[in-house]
C-alpha cells in the first residue's frame, strides 16, 4: 500500500532541517575552534608624585600568538565623572594618540606585544589625570573577558614622608649612646661590689662557722705509759690544758684562732 502524499512531504522537511542543524553546527564549530578567553592584568592602584612620570603596566595572557591583529586600547575614566575617554591605541607597531587635552604629547608606548606587555608611560603627570585607566587588549580569535581597570592617584611632593638622612643619622646616634651609656652603667655597679667583697677585713662564713680545735687527747695506752714512768711514791695530779691567746689584746678587732700550746703536769711529791 503506497504512503500517502501527504507523508512523504513531512518526511522530506524533517530531513532537510536535520540537514541544516549540521551544517550550522559545524560552521560554529570551525569558527569557535580555537577560541579561548584572553585575561588582562593591571594594578589595582598606583600613587604617582605630581610633575613626575608615571607607569600604567598592563599585561595580558592568550593562547594564540600576537600578530598584526593584535591590538592595545586606553581609556579614562576623569575622578567623579561617568564619562570614559579614549586616549591612546596601538596597532601593527603604530602609535595613535587621542586628542584629549590632559593627555596631548605626554603618552608614549612602554610595551611590547612579543612579551604580552601593553603598558603606556605619562608625562608630567597632574592633578587632573587622577581618575581610572582602562587597559583593553585586543588579539582574536581570543576574546577579551573583562579589560584591566587601574585607580591612579597623583599626590603632591609634601605629601610623601621623605625623612632627612640627617635626621636618620640622629636617631641611629642617640641610640647607640643610650645603649653605651646602659652597659657603662652596669659594668661600674659589678666594679663597686667587687671593690666591697675585696676590701672587707672581717672574717669569712666558713672561719666564724669553724669548730675550735680541741688539744689533743691521749689514747689510754699513752696514759698507762706516763703512770709507769713516774717515779714511786709520787701521784699525778690533774693535767691542765692552756690555750694561748695572742691576738694582742682583750678587745682586738680581728679574730684570730686560739692554739694549744702548754701541757702542764701538777705532781704532788
Amino acid at each position: 500500500m503506497a504512503a500517502p502524499a501527504g507523508a512523504g512531504a513531512v518526511l522530506a522537511a524533517s530531513d532537510r532541517r536535520r540537514c541544516l542543524w549540521s551544517v550550522l553546527a559545524t560552521a560554529l564549530g570551525l569558527l569557535t575552534a580555537g577560541v579561548s578567553a584572553l585575561e588582562v592584568y593591571t594594578p589595582k592602584e598606583i600613587f604617582v608624585t605630581n610633575g613626575t612620570q608615571g607607569k600604567l603596566t598592563c599585561t595580558f595572557k592568550s593562547s594564540n600568538t600576537t600578530g598584526k591583529q593584535t591590538s592595545v586600547s586606553w581609556s579614562f575614566q576623569p575622578e567623579g565623572s561617568d564619562t570614559t575617554v579614549s586616549f591612546f591605541h596601538y596597532s601593527q607597531g603604530e602609535v595613535y594618540p587621542g586628542n584629549y587635552p590632559p593627555f596631548k604629547d605626554r603618552i608614549s608606548w612602554a610595551g611590547d606585544l612579543n612579551k604580552k606587555d601593553a603598558s603606556i608611560n605619562i608625562e608630567n603627570m597632574q592633578s587632573i589625570h587622577n581618575g581610572t585607566y582602562i587597559c583593553d587588549v585586543k588579539n582574536p580569535p581570543d576574546i577579551v573577558a573583562r579589560p584591566g581597570h587601574i585607580r591612579l592617584y597623583v599626590v603632591e611632593k609634601e605629601s610623601l614622608p621623605v625623612v632627612p638622612v640627617s635626621v636618620v643619622v640622629g636617631i641611629v646616634s642617640a641610640v647607640v649612646l643610650g645603649v653605651t651609656l646602659f652597659i657603662s652603667m652596669i659594668l661600674a655597679v659589678l666594679y663597686r661590689r667587687k671593690n666591697a667583697k675585696r676590701d672587707y677585713t672581717g672574717c669569712s662564713t666558713s672561719e666564724s662557722l669553724s669548730p675550735v680545735k680541741q688539744a689533743p687527747q691521749k689514747s689510754p695506752s699513752d696514759t698507762e705509759g706516763l703512770v709507769k714512768s713516774l717515779p714511786s711514791g709520787s701521784h699525778q695530779g690533774p693535767v691542765i690544758y692552756a690555750q694561748l691567746d695572742h691576738s694582742g689584746g682583750h678587745h682586738s678587732d680581728k679574730i684570730n684562732k686560739s692554739e694549744s700550746v702548754v701541757y702542764a703536769d701538777i705532781r704532788k711529791n
